[in-house]
């Protein structure tokens, strides 16, 4: 594919000045130089059919290596044709033949006007460059004008100096060819492929590499490809990742061409170059590994010209110039690169696999030499065989725990495949692939993960590193479902380490925790786990015990403050390592239910730190759950939205997990509805496997579905998920509180006596665990299913218990002020009413809580109130009643002791005091000395 000269007008131009002035008679010498591709060639034939055309005779040569060895080959090119010449080579008299040729060559410019055209006179024989420097001095008393092309391009290996060099500046006009700028380069490609897209013909002028050669040799690739199905007549093919998908070879052919042309020295760096930066990562700038912009911009200098035997200086120049025409460009970290992944490629095209591997070896040392970054080397690492020095395994583990850090699990993964290639004992490649196992499981590679931990698992290995990879697999198998396997591996494990009962309480601990996703596994488990922690616990463990401390608070035999008594004693005692995230994560998750929040962030956070970030364990996952329960505790939605929904783990099966669960429940808190209908619509549960993740996000589909209007939607969810927490012995209110959700789905539809024994049931077990939170949501719902003057006293309790509960239970006080709102307003206590209802509005509002907004919205319009939900906040907003009441008590006064000294009924005192709390959005009586100090105005300075 050829086209017109594109930005070689001034090139054209100065051939044309001089063709006239030799026509005129005064003859020339033009030089045109550029580098391999630039279009040299094309420039020269464009000068010949100039003159042609306006009847100057036309000698013409073009030079190969081919004859160098031939004296006066060059000239004989442009006279083979005269007979009398035919024997000047065997001679061996240079300065005679050259006097011939000298001669005759003004017997042909007698004739008429000459133009002589030499192609590529760099590879003229030694003779005829002479013979041609010698004319150019005496052309100017000639009607001839001498044209010839050089290439001028920096090599690692100096070439001879070039033909003008030895002439004055006054007799050579010298041009030099510039590379083809970008917007050329692009209307050549569009004029190629009219239906091209900017995106498409950028990709194009980048392999371009600023050389016309390279540009048309891709286009006449490209031109032959298949167009993709259904593309229009004008349609583009796909710009392909490497040369060989190209046909017929245009390109690589180009490449190879320029390579060629450079010399052995000058192919040989540019291929290493090409070989290394295989392995930099993309861009530079964004290098997690790699240098800051520029730190290590001379690296590749040291690397190719070790790797390459060639001369640092002489690489440095060869980098510059090759970037300035556009064949390199530099990145975000300085380094040079190809111009697009397509010419490197095309650079590397058959270059054999060993001097490679030699190359990136080469470039490892010598990192290793100048204290490079621990990836920089192992990037090179992983492109050559194994070493065999201890150096190696040393940089490739190092690596693998900067890639863990930062949470580049695949990437730690190749450092890990790779350091299985050098010389291991059995029990260092034992640890090598429990890590890998675990950091493929955490690359959703669930298949190799289990095979990794497999082949460790048979390989001798001392007890604790055998338990590790225990663990290790148990969890694999268990997140791919198949739960009665992990737990006979775990079994099995277990049986070995007679003589070791910290490590045997760490085995039985994790098939307890792993339990969880089988129902009748976890019955039998805790079966055990229940007779022997009664009668021996020695026999369990710490770590077990709490997990027994956390079965009593879901089955609703204990309360929160014992539950916590309990495991807060089996956290002072010592635990084995290895059992330590195991106690950890159960406290934590025990800490959160009974609403001790920061203690329950402290002990994730400490369990997370203890845990081997290269180790698969099952109890990370239920820290980073316990941490999103935290969040949802406190009513944290934007978190819990922040990032992906899907949170679970990597290389786990299909279905919901606790994340998605409190994710769902978030949308439907902040008024997004559509997006939670999308999310719960997601999962198909009738096919996702059988796990308490499951039973969470029924719950939460039963939320969604309630505030979306389908009440017998969500009733059926909360009954299936009541029905598989009780078959789990779950039946404390703790973890999903079913029966009052059934209970509030019943009263909807107008099944009012079973609403009320499930929230009398509910109420009871609350008690049992005792923490506001659950007691107070209790009481709510059982207030609004008992009604009348017993309903508003449970309502009206409800209120006072969840006022003491921690922040995190607004969301609950909202709906209990609002079920008391309700109750008031069936009462005829619409004042009391609306002071209910605007304080839930306004947390709501405070909250975020965009759904219970809206709900406290219509109860007030309901209630005939009017204005805005939440526009009477602020101490503006106070009464002088109100404000007095609320001074006395932000004084230390009790109600009693203001209502002695008002005047006033005690009940009046606390109403004010609700109506206050609303306004100044405080919920205590201890936040009314700040609020108030906060909105009094300033005093008028003297």
């Amino acid at each position: 594919m050829t086209g017109p000269l594109r930005e070689r007008d001034d090139a054209r131009a100065l051939l044309a000045t001089e063709t006239e002035r030799a026509r005129a008679g005064t003859g020339g010498f033009v030089l045109v130089r550029g580098a391999t591709g630039t279009g040299r060639t094309a420039v020269l034939e464009s000068a010949v059919r100039y003159a042609a055309d306006r009847g100057m005779r036309v000698l013409r040569a073009r030079c190969s290596p081919e004859d160098t060895a031939v004296p006066f080959g060059t000239v004989l090119q442009l006279l083979a044709s005269v007979p009398d010449f035919t024997d000047l080579s065997p001679d061996g008299d240079d300065r005679g033949s050259a006097a011939r040729l000298w001669r005759l060559l003004r017997s042909y410019a007698a004739e008429g006007p000459l133009l002589v055209a030499a192609d590529d006179v760099h590879l003229a024989d030694e003779p005829s460059r002479r013979w041609l420097s010698e004319a150019a001095r005496r052309l100017d008393r000639l009607p001839v004008l001498l044209v010839a092309t050089e290439r001028s391009q920096y090599d690692i290996d100096p070439r001879p100096a070039g033909l003008s060099q030895a002439l004055s500046p006054s007799l050579v006009r010298t041009h030099t060819l510039a590379p083809l700028g970008d917007a050329a380069a692009a209307a050549v490609v569009r004029e190629a492929f009219p239906a091209a897209g900017p995106d498409w013909t950028a990709q194009c002028v980048r392999a371009g590499a600023g050389s016309p050669l390279l540009l048309h040799a891709l286009l006449d690739d490209l031109g032959g490809a298949p167009r993709p199905d259904g593309a229009a007549p004008g349609g583009v093919p796909a710009l392909p990742d490497t040369s060989a998908e190209l046909y017929p070879g245009s390109y690589p052919a180009a490449v190879s061409w320029w390579l060629n042309s450079a010399g052995a020295a000058t192919a040989d760096v540019a291929r290493c170059l090409a070989a290394l930066e295989q392995a930099w990562p993309p861009g530079g700038d964004d290098d997690p590994a790699g240098p800051p912009a520029g730190a290590d911009a001379g690296e590749p200098v040291d690397l190719l010209a070790e790797a390459a035997g060639a001369d640092p200086a002489r690489v440095a120049g060869w980098l510059a110039a090759s970037t300035r025409l556009g064949l390199l460009r530099r990145d975000g970290a300085g380094r040079p690169r190809y111009a697009h992944p397509l010419l490197r490629d095309a650079v590397l095209t058959g270059w054999p696999r060993p001097r490679r591997e030699a190359a990136h070896r080469a470039a490892a040392e010598v990192l290793l030499r100048r204290g490079g970054r621990v990836e920089a080397i192992a990037r090179h690492l992983l492109r050559a065989p194994a070493v065999g020095l201890p150096w190696a395994l040393r940089v490739l583990r190092d690596a693998v725990t900067v890639a863990v850090h930062d949470a580049r699990p695949g990437d730690a993964v190749g450092y890990l495949r790779r350091a299985l290639d050098e010389p291991l004992d059995d029990g260092r490649r034992q640890r090598l692939l429990t890590e890998l196992g675990s950091l493929e499981y955490a690359s959703a590679d669930g298949p190799a993960a289990i095979a990794r931990l497999a082949e460790a698992q048979h390989l001798p290995a001392d007890p604790r590193n055998r338990v590790r990879t225990a663990v290790a697999l148990g969890t694999a198998l268990a997140g791919r479902g198949e739960i009665r396997t992990a737990m006979e591996v775990l079994r099995r494990t277990a049986g070995r380490l007679s003589g070791h009962p910290g490590l045997t309480h760490t085995v039985q601990a994790a098939g307890a925790l792993l339990s969880d996703e089988d129902l009748a596994t976890r019955q039998e488990v805790y079966r055990w786990l229940c007779e022997t922690g009664q009668d021996s616990p020695e026999l369990v463990g710490t770590a077990g015990q709490a997990l027994l401390v956390r079965y009593a608070a879901t089955a609703g035999l204990i309360s929160a403050g014992e539950a916590m008594t309990r495991v807060r004693g089996l956290l002072a005692q010592p635990t084995d390592p290895l059992a330590e995230p195991f106690l950890l994560g159960t406290a934590a998750a025990v800490a959160q239910w009974a609403d001790e929040l920061d203690e329950a962030e402290r002990l994730v956070e400490r369990g997370l730190a203890g845990q081997h970030p290269a180790l698969l364990h099952p109890m990370h996952q239920a820290l980073l759950n316990t941490r999103a329960d935290i969040s949802a505790a406190r009513g944290d939605h934007a978190g819990l939205l922040a990032g992906e929904p899907r949170a679970g783990t990597a290389g786990s099966r299909t279905g919901p997990t606790n994340r998605d669960a409190h994710a769902l429940l978030a949308l439907v808190h902040t008024g997004r509805v559509d997006e939670a209908g999308r999310l719960a619509a997601a999962f198909d549960l009738s096919r996702a496997p059988e796990s308490w993740e499951l039973n969470r996000f029924l719950y939460a589909r039963g939320v969604q579905r309630a505030a979306a209007g389908d009440t017998a939607g969500a009733l059926h969810d909360f009954l299936e998920c009541g029905r598989r927490q009780t078959a789990r012995d779950v039946v404390s209110p703790v973890v999903t509180p079913w029966r009052t959700a059934v209970a509030q789905c019943r009263l909807a539809l107008g099944g009012g006596q079973e609403a009320l024994a499930l929230a009398a049931e509910e109420l009871r077990l609350a008690r049992v665990w005792n923490t506001p939170r659950t007691v107070g949501r209790a009481l709510r719902v059982l207030g609004t299913a008992t009604g009348g003057r017993r309903g508003a006293r449970l309502a009206e309790e409800a209120v006072g218990v969840l006022r003491d509960a921690p922040d995190g239970a607004a969301a609950e006080l909202v709906e209990a002020l609002l079920a008391q709102g309700r109750q008031l307003l069936a009462a005829g206590e619409r004042g009391r009413a609306r002071d209910r209802l605007r304080e839930a509005a306004d947390l709501a509002e405070r909250t975020g809580a965009a759904r219970l907004l809206a709900v406290a919205g219509q109860a007030l319009r309901d209630s005939g109130a009017r204005g805005p939900a939440n526009a009477r906040t602020g101490s503006g907003a106070l009464t002088d009643s109100e404000r007095r009441i609320a001074e006395l008590a932000a004084a230390g006064r009790t109600n009693t002791e203001i209502a002695e000294l008002l005047h006033l009924a005690r009940r009046t005192v606390e109403t004010h005091l609700t109506s206050t709390y609303r306004k100044l959005r405080i919920r205590r009586r201890t936040e009314l000395p700040a609020a108030l100090d906060r909105d009094r105005p300033l005093a008028p300075r003297p």
